[in-house]
């Protein structure tokens, strides 16, 4: 969803002469579009229709005639008429097949897609060769085609009878074709250097510009548009992964035919369509691949996607006679609207779209935003291969240079492949106009604080999670606190917060401070105090940051909880590629705000101090980065991932009561269909040794009040608890967690009501060692497991679920009502 709001917020900041020609091309006899006809001009330009049959022709010096070709049908030749831009070409089928065409198959595509595959290793650039490096320069552009828009003026005289009568009509149309006239919508150009060995690919970027920005949106750069590679498994079209048409198993997802034959410089190739055998548009990708006759590389590929947005990925190869090799050249990308049922609201604005026809028995007059589009274009030069080659920092895949957002003009002139014309010209000055008038990069820098759950304030960002909450110990918990930010100073930081409890009636506070010792790693060494209350038995990664909630409904119901008074010294550092960790040696005072003592050896102890040293890790060696003169990006989030955190006591310093250990791990995974569903699976495990107060046990977060009836234990569910455990119902020394959610794509019921349905399971197993050494509480064990399964009903409306669990299993408890868990869920969707 992000990238569809940053393509639509641009669009939101807008508001050399080119000659078009737009058409379509159809069957004689059916009157249906062809698909992917080659269309070739006088000029040597070369394009192919859309799924659709409609082509579109752009060139910068005038077009006399244009050739229309397609398997199995006459060609026709088209002359170009002044003043005419639209032309419907319709092809007649020709009685004898395709001679220069011959392969030995009942089905003469398929065999060979099957020698594309079975040759794919000796023809991809990153199989074949052990090294290779080059430059790209790379501009994106959001604009249209003004030719495009009926542009009215917002007043004209209307005659009557008698007279005439002044009207005044709508001028937005008008306005925008003006607009576009001169400068695009938004701009942006960037150039690489790519290399690659040891089979790791790295871009370094040397120079970016953003039209309207003085340092860039670094997401926006990080996009993935397209894949780099055309022979992977899965191919990749603005951040969505496809089963690749030429994947080992591609022949199950996709059918394929033999269109035409063209030439490429110079080699003959074969004219491969291929289709989704899904019927859902939707469902994949369908498309071109140019393939060679010889060697049955891919010399050029046209994918596209089509559905909410339109969708298309070109890329071009050069051959390359020595090493007898197709090696990418030039990549185009292209966005344009596509049809849903609904319009979209996003960042204040609405994007509207046509709807379904039968089922609103009219069209929306289309609008000139209708009409826009945004185009990439890349160009790869200085192309070298199997020449010695050292890639530093090798662990980050995108690395932006400090110097990347100040390159002179000179510089830019040096690698564009054309100069900017007027339209280009005028687009930096005018957006950087705009952005400066209406405090664009500001608002930006605003959401985004606001998105991770902070209110810039200066030099001082307020943490929203402080502000307001509530629990049963401490009733409603008011509060305040923050964070410094760069405007104080990048180099140091301070923060810390203070809350009073209503119910309890005692303050909480913190405050710390910490000074960067590296840059590119991230390091940060620093010192802080705590006197705060935390949930008895619970399980706290250090390295985990705490997301943003409007509220966080499982706290409402605790109401065991103990104080702590801690001082500590902290590392956090990304040093370690692809980890993020924190290292911490901290002094504890302990008091259990409940019932409990700790008998360790026949000494009894109702409070206690623990001096610990933990280091706390998430590795996620799948995952790409990109390093930006403001910091690391984690820019390709793939699964699994890892966390892993050990504490240990530090006996006979400053106080240590107890020796003990404590290991503790976690994995996440995700798998997201292109059907918009998603499987989720998490496991987490603990182990902790050695003479451990309850207090700092594990407890698999229950969320679940004692309470005589289903209806009077409704509440709202937690994210990953098990929502039919009781509070202090089982406490461990050692346990392991598995949970399994599957979600189906939301479901149309009503025009506003789109329910998504999500399955889930939970188990646990778990052991106290040493039961007799807690005094005050009476619990169980997870020796036998606990099961519970339910089905989760998200977003039924505005936000707001519900949700139903069952308990089975050996701690199943005697009650069937007892069992059941009604919650109710919301989720607030911020849209990036």
């Amino acid at each position: 969803m992000k990238q569809l709001c940053l393509f639509f917020f641009f669009l939101t900041l807008s508001l050399q002469a080119q000659f078009q020609v737009n058409g379509i091309v159809k069957e004689s006899t059916t009157n249906k579009p062809l698909p992917f006809a080659t269309i070739t001009t006088n000029n040597g330009i070369n394009t192919i229709s859309d799924v659709d049959g409609k082509f579109s022709i752009l060139s910068t010096i005038v077009i006399s005639t244009f050739d229309v070709s397609y398997i199995g049908f006459t060609k026709s030749t088209v002359t170009v008429e002044k003043n005419k831009k639209y032309y419907a070409v319709v092809l007649s089928q020709r009685t004898n097949d395709l001679n220069e065409v011959v392969v030995p198959s009942e089905n003469p595509a398929l065999s060979i897609i099957k020698k594309a595959i079975e040759n794919k290793d000796n023809n991809n650039p990153q199989k074949k060769l052990s090294r290779f490096e080059f430059k790209s320069y790379n501009k994106l552009i959001l604009t249209a085609n003004p030719d495009s828009i009926d542009g009215r003026i917002d007043s004209v005289f209307v005659k009557k009878s008698v007279g005439a009568t002044f009207s005044k009509i709508d001028s937005s149309d008008y306005k925008f074709k003006e607009i576009i006239r001169q400068q695009h919508l938004f701009q942006t150009e960037k150039v690489s250097q790519y290399q690659f060995s040891n089979a790791k690919l790295k871009e370094t970027i040397l120079g970016t510009k953003m039209a309207g920005f003085k340092q860039p949106v670094y997401e926006i750069i990080a996009f993935n548009l397209q894949s780099f590679s055309i022979y992977d498994s899965s191919y990749e079209l603005f951040e969505t992964k496809y089963n690749s048409p030429i994947a080992n198993d591609a022949l199950k997802d996709y059918n394929y035919k033999l269109l035409d034959s063209l030439i490429i410089e110079g080699r003959n190739t074969y004219m491969i369509y291929f289709k989704n055998k899904k019927k859902r548009k939707a469902s994949g990708l369908e498309g071109v691949l140019y393939i060679d006759q010889n060697n049955f590389a891919v010399a050029r590929a046209v994918m596209r996607i089509k559905g909410v947005l339109d969708i298309s990925g070109i890329h071009d190869f050069k051959y390359i006679p020595n090493d007898d090799l197709w090696f990418p050249s030039d990549k185009t990308f292209k966005i344009v609207k596509g049809k849903n049922d609904d319009d979209i609201k996003i960042l204040g604005g609405t994007v509207q779209f046509d709807g379904d026809i039968k089922k609103d028995f009219k069209r929306r007059k289309k609008e000139a935003s209708d009409y826009t589009y945004l185009l990439s274009q890349s160009n790869n030069f200085d192309v070298h291969y199997n020449t010695p080659i050292q890639i530093k920092k090798s662990s980050i895949a995108i690395e932006i240079k400090d110097d990347a957002i100040n390159k002179p003009e000179s510089f830019w002139n040096t690698y564009r492949k054309d100069s900017l014309d007027n339209r280009s010209q005028k687009t930096y000055l005018a957006l950087d106009s705009i952005s400066s008038k209406k405090r664009i990069e500001s608002r930006i820098r605003f959401g985004r604080k606001i998105i991770n759950g902070y209110l810039p304030v200066g030099k001082f960002d307020l943490d929203l999670r402080k502000l307001f909450s509530y629990n049963n110990y401490e009733g409603f918990r008011l509060g305040i606190g923050g964070v410094t930010n760069e405007q104080f100073s990048k180099k140091y930081r301070i923060e810390g917060y203070c809350a009073y409890g209503t119910k309890d009636g005692n303050f909480k506070y913190n405050l710390g401070m910490a000074t960067r010792v590296g840059k590119f790693s991230n390091s940060w060494i620093g010192i802080s105090y705590t006197d705060d209350v935390r949930e008895i038995a619970s399980t706290v990664f250090a390295i985990d940051k705490k997301a943003f909630k409007i509220y966080d409904p499982r706290p409402i119901n605790i109401s065991t909880f103990y104080n702590y008074v801690s001082w500590k010294t902290f590392i956090e550092t990304k040093i370690i590629p692809k980890t993020e960790s924190i290292w911490e040696l901290s002094r504890t005072a302990v008091e259990p705000k409940f019932n409990y003592i700790y008998n360790a050896n026949g000494k009894l102890y109702s409070n206690y101090i623990m001096t610990t040293a933990m280091v706390s890790l998430r590795w996620n060696p799948f995952s790409d980065y990109m390093q930006t003169p403001t910091g690391r990006i984690e820019v390709e989030k793939r699964f699994p991932k890892f966390t892993f955190q050990y504490t240990q006591s530090v006996p006979k310093i400053w106080e240590n009561d107890f020796d003990f250990s404590k290991i503790d791990f976690k994995t996440e995974y995700e798998k997201k269909y292109l059907n918009g569903q998603k499987t989720s699976l998490l496991f987490e495990a603990g182990y902790a040794f050695g003479d451990v107060p309850l207090t700092h046990l594990y407890n698999t977060s229950p969320n679940n009040i004692t309470k005589e009836t289903i209806i009077q234990r409704m509440t709202f569910s937690g994210k990953n608890s098990f929502e039919t455990m009781f509070f202090n119902e089982f406490f461990s020394s050692e346990y392991a967690f598995f949970q399994f959610k599957h979600g189906f794509s939301r479901v149309t019921l009503f025009k506003k009501i789109k329910p998504s349905l999500v399955l889930v399971s939970r188990m646990a197993w778990g052991n106290l060692q040493k039961p007799e050494q807690h005094i005050g509480l009476d619990y169980k064990t997870l020796n036998e497991g606990y099961f519970e399964s339910g089905i989760e009903l998200n977003q039924i409306f505005k936000g707001l679920g519900l949700s139903g669990f069952y308990r089975y299993g050996p701690n199943q408890l005697p009650k069937f009502e007892d069992n059941i868990a009604v919650k109710i869920s919301y989720v607030l969707n911020l849209g990036l």
